[in-house]
């Protein structure tokens, strides 16, 4: 008879476990457009430069969007590997809102486990099986799932760092040339990877390794970072300026950039305590953590929060205000302290409540994201945009929508035009000016009018509940 004390479950010992359960908890409403409750223009701005590439034009070097008016909307923005990834599923499969969903939460459960290979190497077993419990349950546990390149990108630096390592240890070059692809590509898709680069500097400066070897790292990386340099500082302002679009944000000044921080202190502070691990538990067994990493002298921990955390302030100061309104900033920071987490409930002796702290982190962390796996009911509209669009016009057609400066609106239209202000719509003659530019339909979201909508002097062709559409063309 076979007993529950014959049965092994080291099976729950292992990350891969943790980590493919993570991975179907996550593939719920993984079909879903991006409307949700967070960030939904970000993932659009996404998924409207892959279904460019889709309809309009191929070539990965001219990324388009939707919303720059008369012109191509050709622009200079982060390399678009995820969106091209976009594309080339859609090649066999047609376009579909949610491809990018999968390809970032396939890419990013990936680097969890090279991110737990790193840690087991350097740190042992415990730390790298907690820590990345916590970076699983961490505002990553929701952002891998989100058409955005945050997660996507550190996924692939991870790999990266771990090739690096591999190929330090065996010498081998395909080690090297994966390594260089890795994090040259990772980079270029969200600049802020670069953030965890830094702590490469810790075995490039172990003489156990051949000298011949590290060299061969430090080339690969300049010239991963020759590559990247082009990019965001030739190949972006190039297309900015020859296409007469601007949308990147490449970051302030430091001396703006500073006091931006100081002017919003409560919001930059929020993305450590709350967004990082969206679990107060979490924050203080951070805080605890590090507490303990200095008491304990624990040298490797202290060296990687020390260099990552002043690397990342320095980045924090860079991005201003963004990072404090933008929780998604914080991501290549999460996994440091993840780290610390990790190690300090690694280091507690009695196994009930060393399993109880993690279940309690980890519980926290996926109980306030929950809310972001479902559409917002007021959002549900969105999805019949574009049939309401077709009943009236064709997709060459220009728009113009009072989406305000979020692209939602005019993505889920399926049209090229302006996305506007109710206040800039409705003043002077901006409906006038915008028609002598070639916009042919005016398209009122009544879910974002504000008050009463003044009188608009064209025919309106479609009317309903959530929209109507004005032809610009016919004066009333």
């Amino acid at each position: 008879m076979i007993t529950l004390r014959h049965i092994s479950f080291s099976w729950v010992s292992d990350i891969r476990f943790w980590i493919l359960v993570f991975f179907v908890i996550r593939m719920y409403g993984i079909t879903l457009p991006p409307a949700e409750v967070g960030h939904a223009w970000r993932q659009v701005t996404v998924n409207m430069v892959a279904r460019n590439f889709y309809e309009t034009d191929p070539n990965i070097f001219f990324p388009r969007v939707d919303f720059a008016g008369e012109k191509t909307g050709i622009t200079g923005m982060e390399f678009p590997l995820l969106n091209y990834l976009i594309y080339l599923v859609s090649l066999m499969a047609g376009f579909d809102h949610w491809y990018g969903r999968l390809i970032n939460l396939t890419a990013t459960s990936a680097g969890l486990y090279f991110f737990y290979l790193l840690l087991r190497k350097f740190l042992g077993e415990k730390i790298a099986f907690y820590s990345t419990l916590v970076l699983l349950s961490s505002i990553w546990f929701n952002y891998a799932r989100k058409i955005m390149p945050d997660t996507f990108s550190m996924a692939l630096v991870f790999m990266g760092m771990y090739e690096a390592v591999r190929y330090l240890e065996q010498g081998k070059w395909f080690r090297l040339l994966t390594f260089g692809i890795l994090i040259t590509l990772g980079v270029l898709s969200k600049l802020p990877s670069l953030c965890i680069l830094p702590v490469l500097a810790f075995p490039l400066l172990d003489r156990n390794y051949p000298a011949k070897r590290r060299w061969g790292i430090l080339a690969a990386g300049l010239v991963g970072a020759g590559a990247v340099s082009a990019w965001y500082f030739y190949w972006v302002p190039h297309l900015v300026k020859e296409f007469g679009f601007w949308h990147f944000y490449m970051g302030n000044s430091f001396s703006q950039g500073w006091h931006e921080i100081l002017d919003h202190l409560p919001d930059t502070a929020k993305n450590f305590y709350f967004s990082s691990l969206y679990s107060y538990a979490g924050f203080a067994a951070f805080l605890a953590g590090i507490c303990l990493a200095f008491l304990k002298k624990e040298k490797k921990i202290i060296r990687i929060f020390l260099l990552l955390t002043l690397v990342f302030i320095v980045f924090i100061i860079k991005a201003g205000f963004n990072f404090s309104h933008h929780n998604y900033y914080i991501i290549p920071f999460v996994p440091v302290m993840a780290m610390v987490t990790g190690y300090l409930v690694s280091q507690i002796n009695l196994r009930w409540v060393r399993y109880g702290l993690i279940v309690i982190l980890m519980m926290e962390g996926i109980i306030n994201q929950q809310h972001d796996f479902r559409i917002k009911p007021e959002n549900r509209y969105l999805q019949e945009l574009e049939a309401k669009a077709d009943q009236v016009s064709q997709r060459s057609d220009l728009i113009v929508i009072n989406g305000g400066i979020s692209p939602v609106d005019i993505y889920f239209t399926h049209r090229r035009g302006w996305t506007c202000q109710n206040e800039d719509l409705f003043s002077g003659k901006a409906l006038e000016e915008l028609a002598a530019k070639g916009c042919r339909y005016f398209f009122l979201d009544r879910n974002k009018a504000e008050g009463d909508v003044p009188e608009v002097p064209y025919r309106i062709i479609l009317e309903n509940k959530d929209l109507r559409i004005y032809d610009l063309r016919t004066p009333d």
